[in-house]
């Protein structure tokens, strides 16, 4: 198998590239900057720019599988031009493949896996979602991946496999929300925010990884939740997180109105609750490395410790 990826320079996406090439699966990928087009037989890179519908159709030969990670980051100031942005980069990427895929021979091709979001699911304090829940979040970000989804839905008239792979917080030491959620909390100023009761379904950057392949390996089709199996409060996260730095928590609580000031309308991330299960996924067969919140954040931060104190290479060097 060959498999292509929009997104995978990204931390979810070199994450799975990660696995793919640990199993000796060779990735095709495709990138916006054509000084980022790398050539070897496990590694190729391939250009394209969706919002003018371009792509290099040789990016398909070959390939068994698709994944689909391509979009505008959804955690930055939510200005109207921001707010378009993230739309569209998500659909013209799926329309630029879609219509990539209708003019090259995809014989080989049996799957097509995107990514979504959790944020689809309404705000709630006390339901507890899966796949079958067909309401969707009254915000932007619900906005956002339904008509994500209702786009991915389309590659169903490829008669392949289509899943949808909705994504809940990403725990990594190399980007997204983790390292700004311990930010304040090495600073001595973590707290948790608003009330705290707020859910957040987690998932360790591995398991994900791993899920992703798991669904191409196994033929899946249809909608899963990556989140693990024990979503927590986010007063529970901003404990263990204090607990696995060993700092302490002091300050009071952080009012919604100071961040909603600081953040504009995308303080919203931070106070939507969705507490979303895993079921699904599991009874496919799929096993969580990191099913609580406790072992991950102490493999993470271990990790981190790692890397700070590895010895300095002296025989390495650095080219600019």
């Amino acid at each position: 198998m060959k498999v292509l990826i929009t997104g995978a320079t990204g931390l979810v996406g070199q994450a799975i590239v990660g696995v793919l090439h640990s199993k000796g699966i060779a990735v095709n990928y495709l990138t916006t900057q054509k000084d980022k087009i790398s050539h070897s037989e496990t590694y190729q890179g391939f250009y394209w720019n969706p919002k003018k519908g371009k792509i290099d159709l040789d990016c398909f030969k070959n390939v068994g599988a698709i994944i689909n990670l391509a979009g505008a980051s959804i955690a930055k100031r939510w200005t109207p031009i921001r707010k378009k942005k993230i739309l569209s980069s998500r659909i013209n990427s799926l329309r630029t493949l879609y219509r990539g895929m209708e003019q090259v021979d995809i014989s080989l091709m049996d799957s097509f896996v995107s990514a979504s979001a959790i944020g689809i699911y309404p705000d709630s304090l006390s339901k507890f979602y899966d796949e079958n829940i067909t309401e969707v979040d009254d915000s932007f970000v619900g906005e956002v991946a339904q008509k994500w989804e209702k786009e991915v839905d389309v590659f169903e008239k490829f008669d392949i496999n289509v899943s949808k792979v909705r994504i809940g917080i990403v725990l990594s030491m190399d980007g997204g929300a983790l390292p700004q959620m311990m930010a304040p909390i090495k600073n001595f100023v973590g707290a948790p925010l608003g009330s705290g009761d707020q859910w957040q379904s987690w998932i360790h950057i591995e398991d994900l990884a791993q899920m992703f392949v798991f669904i191409l390996e196994n033929d899946l089709k249809g909608t899963y939740n990556a989140v693990a199996p024990n979503p927590i409060t986010n007063a529970k996260m901003t404990k263990e997180l204090a607990r696995v730095m060993d700092r302490p928590l002091w300050m009071p609580n952080v009012p919604k109105f100071v961040l909603k000031t600081l953040l504009g309308e995308m303080a919203y991330l931070l106070f939507s609750s969705q507490r979303v299960s895993s079921k699904k996924i599991e009874n496919e067969g799929f096993g969580f490395q990191y099913p609580n919140i406790c072992v991950a954040l102490q493999e993470l931060y271990a990790e981190k410790d790692e890397k700070e104190n590895a010895p300095i290479d002296s025989t390495k060097k650095e080219f600019v």
